[in-house]
């Protein structure tokens, strides 16, 4: 076989722009896949990863750089990091993905009465999410924190209700869209009341698209939370949420570096992960329905 009839049959091996024929097994997909469910492991099981308890204090190891016993060193009170790191990552999912969520119905709920109200409300309420984009997302989930005042609870409901104007407007692009495509006209020609055209035919051709918005929207809540725990507003000591490591880590930057750089890491790693799965989802599925 010449090189010619080889490099012929590897490009018709490969898809669109020199991808795998199979674009699900890509490593652009299978890392940040796999890099989730590591995190999901860890939210589950996170004894699997480490069997030190994240509580323990031992004033003999205090801020103990990294070793063998512990990979991400210990804090001010002895306590193992990397255990706190593995622990806390269920709190900031679980933050992460309650306030998308929060978010998601929201935005469901504001940008469909937007899109279909009467002309007046309808008017009211687009202006309303022309406000709330106004200001950046962390200024109103500081608002709501002054409000409510800080715990996990509140950290989640402050970062869910600030991302609801992102996802409105999607929503209401959306349906104005569905509303006007072949299947909702001959529903409405066939006298189908508006409540079930909304429930059955506008509303699940609206969320397919949101929902790979909610799953890059994740990563990008966990960042927000742990923001607001860092500066003392989210999340409260000694809760081993990832920003309050960050927040509590920084006293030592200049001693015991590892306290907030490895936590740093994790948190970074993390949210690059959550987006990159979910704009790669997001590619993936717009070419299916292209073809």
């Amino acid at each position: 076989m010449s090189s010619a009839d080889l490099v012929d049959q590897v490009q018709r091996r490969r898809g669109d722009g020199g991808s795998l024929a199979n674009p699900w097994l890509a490593p652009g997909l299978l890392v940040p896949l796999a890099a989730v469910a590591v995190l999901a492991l860890a939210t589950w099981a996170p004894q699997w990863f480490t069997a030190l308890d994240p509580e323990a204090v031992d004033p003999d190891l205090v801020l103990m750089p990294p070793d063998l016993t512990h990979w991400f060193g210990t804090d001010e009170l002895g306590r193992d990091l990397f255990s706190r790191v593995v622990h806390g990552t269920s709190m900031s999912l679980a933050i992460g993905v309650g306030a998308t969520l929060i978010a998601t119905i929201g935005g469901i709920l504001l940008g469909t009465a937007a899109a279909l109200a009467p002309k007046l409300v309808s008017r009211v309420l687009v202006r309303l999410i022309d406000i709330l984009l106004a200001f950046p997302e962390m200024l109103l989930a500081l608002l709501v924190i002054a409000v409510l005042g800080r715990g996990p609870a509140n950290t989640l409901l402050a970062v869910g209700l600030s991302s609801i104007a992102s996802y409105a407007r999607l929503v209401r692009s959306q349906v104005l869209q569905v509303r006007l495509s072949g299947y909702v006209e001959h529903a409405v020609t066939l006298g189908e009341h508006p409540w079930t055209i909304i429930i059955r035919h506008i509303i699940p051709n609206t969320v397919r698209p949101l929902l790979i918005l909610a799953t890059i929207g994740v990563g990008s809540s966990v960042l927000s939370a742990s923001a607001l725990s860092f500066l003392g507003l989210g999340v409260v000591p000694p809760a081993p949420e990832w920003g309050a490591l960050l927040a509590n880590g920084r006293n030592f930057l200049d001693i015991a570096p590892w306290t907030s750089l490895l936590p740093a890491t994790v948190v970074a790693a993390s949210v690059i992960s959550i987006t990159l799965l979910g704009r790669r989802l997001q590619n993936l599925l717009s070419k299916g329905e292209a073809h």
